[in-house]
């Protein structure tokens, strides 16, 4: 009977399932987290105290401790996600009640699924070898994202057309639009990347712990070992640049938030959404926007290398013959520090979007259009040639 059990609980469907309740375990919580530190950093910007008055009763009796979570507004979080969930969840007469209800879960299962194909860390086996910590290690990672993410969207339309209100279905159609026209420019911004890691005799993949690895300096895409460790966001500027400002589109994030632009459609396709229902989607683009900066990490800035040219598996072996401990070079220690540069490299990502919210203006929408348009596709194309006959030159 044991053995039968342990059988199912080491199944690969079992395995699945706890791949998928971690995804969730931990992008749950960070979205949550990301609402209270929208704000204390729009407090920061513009000089004053932001969330600092709600507090647990029996945590303001400890010393220090409770004054210094209150004014650090961590139990703004908890009133947050009680009154989210909670709160009454209407659901208005004139909405197409099954579409109006799928819409924001829907809205989830890009945005959880994505995680799945992203590399977070890594480790070295015995032989040295780096081996990637990933939920799904496919060797068409990036494309998987793109196919994926892109659905997010018809989360939005299906909104504003189950709202069968006139500002939501406004924005549900600009949210398309503007999906469509960044999408593109991304897309390419990422291809010279990808030319220069899969070089003539190597194995060709689209996965993102292979772009990790030349950016460590333990895969030389072109041959020439002087290549190895460089990010590819000095190398590619431009396309780091193009894949910056499409991203911040593609979040719906500032000064791209014109899906939503509450001063002409009031609240875009979630106008008629409240309580739980309304959280999912915020969830949900928080959760687009930590995906999203995990790839931009992993493919322009070194991943989970600290430095430029000063790989993970540099730092490992300095500590272990400065301090002789055996432990700096175990796989379970290697992979926790692999996580945390890559966390805060991740958190200092989402900074700068949370920044750059309450610093630029949000363009108009034509202005939009005409940047995706005129723009970044002219940019991104432009780049690719240069960069493809860079790379063919340099490789004969």
């Amino acid at each position: 009977m044991f053995d039968f059990l342990i059988s199912i609980l080491t199944s690969p469907l079992a395995i699945t399932i706890y791949k998928g309740v971690a995804a969730i375990l931990v992008i749950f919580p960070i979205a949550g987290v990301c609402s209270m530190a929208e704000r204390k950093v729009a407090a920061w910007v513009q000089d004053r105290p932001g969330p600092n008055r709600a507090i647990v009763p029996w945590v303001a009796w400890i010393p220090f401790l409770g004054r210094f979570l209150q004014r650090l507004g961590v139990f703004h979080v908890m009133a947050d996600g009680g009154k989210m969930l909670f709160k009454e969840d209407s659901t208005p007469g004139h909405v197409n009640k099954f579409y109006f209800i799928a819409a924001p879960l829907l809205a989830m299962i890009p945005a959880l699924t994505t995680v799945s194909v992203v590399p977070f860390g890594t480790y070295f086996d015995e032989a040295g070898k780096a081996i990637p910590l990933i939920l799904a290690n496919l060797d068409v990672g990036l494309l998987a994202v793109f196919a994926i993410s892109s659905l997010g969207v018809y989360s939005l339309i299906l909104a504003g057309w189950a709202s069968n209100s006139k500002y939501p279905f406004l924005g549900s159609v600009r949210a398309s639009a503007q999906l469509i026209s960044y999408e593109l420019s991304m897309t390419i911004s990422v291809l010279p990347v990808f030319l220069w890691i899969n070089a003539p005799g190597t194995t060709g993949t689209l996965g993102l712990a292979r772009v990790v690895e030349f950016q460590s300096g333990i895969w030389h895409g072109l041959s020439s070992a002087s290549w190895g460790g460089v990010w590819f966001g000095f190398l590619m500027p431009i396309s780091a640049f193009i894949f910056l400002v499409c991203l911040f589109a593609e979040t719906n994030r500032q000064p791209f938030d014109t899906i939503e632009s509450e001063a002409d459609l009031v609240g875009s396709f979630h106008t008629e959404y409240g309580a739980f229902k309304w959280g999912l989607f915020f969830v949900a683009e928080y959760s687009h926007m930590i995906v999203g900066s995990g790839i931009f990490m992993l493919l322009f800035f070194g991943g989970w290398n600290p430095l430029p040219w000063l790989p993970l598996g540099s730092v490992v072996g300095w500590m272990h013959q400065i301090t002789g401990w055996a432990f700096t070079i175990h796989p379970l220690f290697v992979g926790i520090l692999s996580i945390a540069i890559f966390l805060g490299k991740v958190l200092a990502m989402i900074f700068f979007f949370m920044a750059i919210r309450w610093t630029v203006p949000r363009f108009r929408y034509d202005q939009v259009m005409r940047i995706g348009w005129r723009v970044l596709l002219p940019l991104s194309i432009a780049n690719l040639l240069v960069y493809a006959i860079a790379i063919a030159f340099i490789q004969k």
